[in-house]
């Protein structure tokens, strides 16, 4: 790729975009109408056109059902699909729509139409064209929410959703660097309000990225942030591995469920949060587990461990996402938790 973030994107930069999902049977593209989702259709398409063998793309619009316009943008999108030999479908978001936490709830309903869509085409993978502004953008809003390493790592590459690939080519890529592609292709693309709308926390970020720039944090430089601590979460990732086989092959020949306290104890704290939010994941009913929800279960067992070490005997039992967490007898055990009992009037 060029370094210059206002070339067009080529033919050949386009190939090695594209190179990793060559070999797969289809591909959902998700086409908003704006230029990066254009761009990912029209760069898509073209690359596509050269290979002798390849993937089928089907390019899918998501009408939220939120502006006006965006009936006439999905259609917009149909007819460059349509010149482009791809075939198109639009999804609607019906039914209500939620007064506070619009935007996750649009995000949640893009991407369950977006998933409906790639099975009812046998499509493996769904590409998005999130950028690198994305990407910086993703960095500091999780920043600001003080998030752990897992969620500055930002958006990666691919990822599986709802049993599907969710894959995206343009992570290093600049929004400019898109414009410029359509621009000399002329090719145009819609222009979504929203997207400067300061009541939603995204516009809000974007709008202080300059002053950023001023002193060194661009997007280039935060990408590249995001891009290291995914590395490091990676790495942290294999020592969670290694912790839980040893914690498994010690309690081969216990009698109850679980992991033993004490062994558990003397883990760096970062492994025991990852080691407890897995199990959870693993036995809870309720979602993801909240870092900070965890982070204070965590304190809580050290503090039952500790008083234990001192000749007390304390039990702990705590329940989490749907999951039982309790501390009995040295040993800490996770299970899901029994149904919460419904109020009666």
């Amino acid at each position: 790729m060029p370094d210059d973030d206002n070339s067009p994107i080529s033919a050949q930069d386009a190939k090695r975009l594209f190179a990793d999902w060559k070999t797969v049977p289809a591909i959902v593209l998700a086409v908003s109408g704006g230029p990066d989702s254009i761009a990912l259709m029209w760069l898509a398409a073209r690359w596509r056109r050269a290979l002798a063998r390849g993937p089928r793309l089907i390019a899918v619009t998501v009408d939220h059902g939120l502006r006006p316009a965006a009936a006439a943008e999905a259609r917009d999108v149909k007819r460059l699909a349509r010149s482009l030999d791809l075939p198109h479908r639009t999804m609607r978001w019906t039914g209500a729509k939620p007064k506070t936490g619009l935007p996750a709830a649009a995000r949640a309903a893009r991407y369950r139409l977006l998933a409906q869509a790639a099975r009812g085409h046998g499509a493996t993978h769904i590409l998005t064209a999130h950028t690198r502004d994305d990407q910086a953008e993703t960095l500091l809003m999780r920043l600001v929410r003080g998030s752990g390493i897992v969620g500055l790592a930002a958006m990666a590459r691919e990822s599986e959703r709802d049993g599907l690939l969710l894959a995206r080519p343009f992570l290093n890529v600049s929004k400019s660097q898109l414009i410029a592609t359509l621009e000399k292709a002329k090719v145009g693309f819609a222009d979504d309000p929203t997207n400067r709308d300061t009541n939603f926390t995204r516009p809000r970020i974007r709008a202080v990225m300059p002053v950023l720039a001023a002193e060194g944090g661009d997007t280039r430089n935060l990408a590249r942030l995001a891009s290291r601590l995914a590395r490091a979460n990676a790495a942290v990732e294999v020592l969670v591995d290694g912790a839980e086989r040893y914690l498994a092959l010690r309690d081969r020949e216990a009698s109850h469920p679980g992991f033993d306290a004490r062994a558990f104890a003397v883990m760096p704290e970062e492994i025991r949060l990852r080691l407890l939010l897995r199990a959870i994941d693993r036995f809870g009913h309720e979602g993801s587990a909240e870092l900070g929800k965890v982070e204070a279960l965590l304190a809580a067992l050290d503090r039952t461990v500790a008083e234990n070490a001192a000749g007390r005997r304390p039990r702990l039992k705590q329940t989490l996402a749907g999951a039982l967490v309790s501390l009995v007898d040295d040993r800490i055990s996770v299970e899901p938790a029994p149904p919460r009992r419904r109020r009666t009037e």
